[in-house]
């Protein structure tokens, strides 16, 4: 089989399109990158491409597909790996709707609260914000995440990252790098340490891994999202 043609049309800023970075790095395929900016009304011509205005977009030998979560999952199955396995037999359907409800939870419960922390106006709004994130991350994700004693540190004890890293692992970042750089409460990794452990191993191992930062600027990222949310 040829190496296809990927032209990735993206903005290393978003955590939607970082998705789309992490899945092709992880896959080893090499692609064309294209930035659109995002602070500007996007053009004519990248409306033809995707007509939603949004990043991710690729262009997989001429075919376009668009919408971060679709791209991702697309990048795994066209090319299988250890990110998830063939769609059979039967186990395999299981294990993969265990990555997708476990993205879910983790896109539903714990990230709103993330942007929740974002929009708050004082300190004590977003230290609210910041224990309803770990009281979600403590319900809703940290069930789902094996013991890892003696496996590896990702998703059901994998050694190498899964489509579930592929997934969060632009929004764990941001996470971390928001509350050090002052955007949510400061007390957001200590929480996690403490009230929920297996949630916090996962994602300190997501955040270190290299197809998963290799494009990550935390101050760049940090101070656009400070104006984007800072108060009209």
């Amino acid at each position: 089989m040829s190496a296809p043609k990927i032209i990735l049309y993206t903005n290393r800023t978003c955590p939607w399109a970082h998705r789309a970075h992490i899945a092709l790095k992880e896959s080893g395929l090499e692609y064309e990158e294209v930035t659109i900016d995002l602070d500007t009304p996007r053009e004519p011509w990248y409306l033809k491409v995707n007509p939603r205005g949004l990043v991710p977009s690729i262009s997989y030998n001429g075919d376009i597909i668009t919408e971060s979560g679709i791209v991702a999952q697309f990048i795994a199955d066209a090319h299988p790996s250890h990110l998830l396995p063939p769609s059979g037999p039967v186990e395999n359907a299981l294990y993969r709707a265990r990555v997708n409800f476990f993205v879910d939870a983790f896109q539903s419960k714990v990230v709103p609260n993330l942007f929740a922390g974002l929009r708050a106006t004082s300190e004590a709004d977003r230290d609210a914000a910041a224990e309803q994130l770990v009281a979600a991350a403590v319900k809703e994700v940290e069930p789902l995440l094996a013991d890892t004693e003696g496996k590896g540190p990702f998703f059901g004890g994998s050694k190498k990252l899964t489509l579930a890293e592929v997934q969060t692992g632009s929004f764990l970042l941001r996470l971390f790098g928001f509350a050090e750089h002052g955007l949510v409460s400061a007390k957001i990794p200590q929480l996690l340490e403490e009230q929920a452990p297996r949630f916090n191993r996962w994602a300190k191992a997501t955040i270190a891994h290299d197809s998963v930062n290799f494009i990550y600027d935390s101050k760049l990222v940090a101070d656009r999202t400070r104006a984007k949310f800072a108060p009209k």
